[in-house]
């Protein structure tokens, strides 16, 4: 693509993770064809591209964390590793033929909506395009988080994040800090522990941690999956029916959690043999509050002789020193963070311009809201998957993944039957209502009455991030657009010439016609 040129579309989906690409595979089975997959690496796979860290893998069994409408029957255990994961997406991509939609290397930087065409103008770090709806599922795990340390800068050693492993750094006989103890790090330790010289664990809060269940699949399961495919669709029934139960633990009755509380302390009690360890490891708050974490390798590593935990965060860093915020010191080689994502403030909000000239991040100010999850006022023809309260904790998101994609659907039938030149805009009163009911619900939940603080939670201490019902709840919500919702506007679309742009204000360049806007 040329400097002087740019590609007009129906559709452009922002991103190519399970999100994106279960988006690019929804629209060519409905029959659209005209779009595009922006994304900014050279691959798909969004988070299972970019997280390659030692021992990364899903704590949710893969024949779950699958789509329905693409099962794989060959998962080689049960909590497959990254790189099946990312294999599986590569897989997805070529079987329903999405490869000639992709632009990889082509990093949004910024969209802003042309009210006189009542189309977007993206633009990219390779060129232009305009899209009648944007789709933005670039996911809330894909931008790092890094804590401002102070004296990071002066460290002579090595550091770099779960999600930007450094596969050419030898950590043979190095003395390493980790800093963090979420479900990355929790997979990196036990993976790391035996060819580290030293390894220091920076604990702010110890997280409650059960046992994976995880064993290779046979052969012979495998090939009944194949042979007979209802088979591994039960399966996946029975892993979800199981999950469906669970919730109103989570979300109406978290007192109901304290026997897993007890199976999990029984779990560490086994590993963990030192009382003064084991009650550094201990959490003080509800188990579920934070996510429940999967691991029957992390304990063990913990009580290896060449362990240290710290019970305590990284404070600031002194030449090759780490300090805790409790006083302790120690000398590192390398300092691999585990701190998670930019969840409840991602980057790409700050990218997105609005019919009314203001940011979605500003829109979005006093805390992410989105109608079902979907759609923001004041962002016509606009939508994203795993929005604002859509996450899980503890089910697969693909199945919350699949219910926007219905939602997807439908609200393109709609444009469609409202005919050419038409936009869907949400109405600030319908947004409003979905998340006021939504944050009544969440106020019972073992997400905010548990007495943890989470990446569950904004910087206002609001729970943005998790849906407080079940998945079925979810679909059942999304399975159509309700135009009463939304406010239907009417433009009249200038076609823009062959080989011209759109104007450098995000305005097209209209070459005659005037555009007209009606309620």
């Amino acid at each position: 693509m040329t400097e002087q040129q740019h590609e007009q579309v129906r559709v452009a989906v922002i991103g190519s993770g399970f999100g994106g690409l279960g988006a690019a595979v929804r629209l060519r089975r409905e029959g659209v064809t005209d779009f595009v997959v922006l994304e900014r690496a050279e691959s798909v796979g969004g988070t299972w591209r970019d997280n390659s860290y030692p021992g990364c893998a899903c704590d949710v069994p893969s024949h779950l964390y699958s789509f329905s409408f693409a099962p794989n029957p060959d998962w080689p255990r049960t909590f497959s590793g990254q790189e099946h994961i990312r294999a599986y997406l590569e897989h997805v991509t070529d079987t329903f033929g999405l490869r000639p939609h992709l632009r990889l290397g082509h990093e949004v930087l910024k969209a802003a909506w042309d009210a006189a065409q009542g189309r977007w103008v993206i633009e990219t770090s390779r060129g232009r395009f305009t899209a009648d709806v944007v789709v933005s599922a670039t996911g809330p795990l894909s931008d790092p988080k890094t804590p401002d340390i102070p004296g990071l800068d002066g460290f002579e050693g090595k550091v770099f994040h779960s999600a930007r492993w450094d596969h050419d750094y030898d950590l043979a006989g190095k003395r390493v800090a980790v800093v963090g103890t979420g479900a990355s790090a929790i997979q990196i330790v036990p993976a790391i522990q035996p060819e580290v010289g030293r390894l220091t664990l920076f604990q702010r809060t110890p997280p409650w941690v059960m046992p994976r269940v995880d064993r290779r699949i046979s052969a012979a399961e495998r090939w009944i999956h194949r042979q007979l495919p209802f088979t591994g669709a039960a399966r996946r029934g029975l892993l979800w029916g199981i999950r469906e139960l669970q919730v109103q633990a989570f979300t109406k009755r978290p007192e109901e959690l304290g026997l897993v509380e007890r199976l999990a302390k029984a779990n560490m009690a086994k590993a963990i043999k030192d009382p003064a360890l084991r009650a550094r490891l201990t959490p003080s708050y509800r188990i579920g509050c934070k996510r429940i974490l999967l691991s029957s390798t992390y304990y063990p590593a913990l009580a290896q002789p060449n362990v240290d935990v710290v019970a305590s965060g990284l404070k600031e860093v002194r030449g090759s020193t780490v300090v805790a915020a409790d006083g302790t010191e120690a000398e590192v080689d390398a300092i691999v963070f585990g701190t998670g994502f930019h969840v409840t403030d991602m980057p790409i909000a700050e990218r997105v311009v609005g019919a009314e000239g203001i940011t979605l991040a500003e829109a979005w100010k006093d805390g992410m809201e989105a109608l079902r999850g979907a759609t923001a006022a004041g962002f016509p023809n606009w939508m994203t998957i795993i929005g604002p309260n859509t996450g899980l904790g503890n089910s697969s998101m693909i199945l919350m993944i699949e219910s926007q994609l219905n939602y997807m659907a439908d609200y393109l039938r709609q444009l469609d039957v409202l005919g050419e030149g038409s936009v869907l805009c949400a109405r600030p009163s319908a947004v409003h209502g979905w998340n006021r009911r939504v944050q009544e619900r969440m106020r019972r939940t073992v997400w905010n009455t548990g007495g943890c603080t989470s990446w569950y939670l904004d910087s206002a201490g609001r729970n943005t991030t998790v849906w407080p019902g079940t998945t079925t709840e979810f679909r059942n919500a999304t399975r159509r657009v309700d135009l009463a919702e939304y406010e239907v506007l009417r433009v009249r679309r200038d076609p823009l010439p062959a080989g011209a742009l759109p104007g450098a204000d995000g305005a097209a360049k209209k070459s005659g016609r005037g555009a007209e806007a009606a309620a």
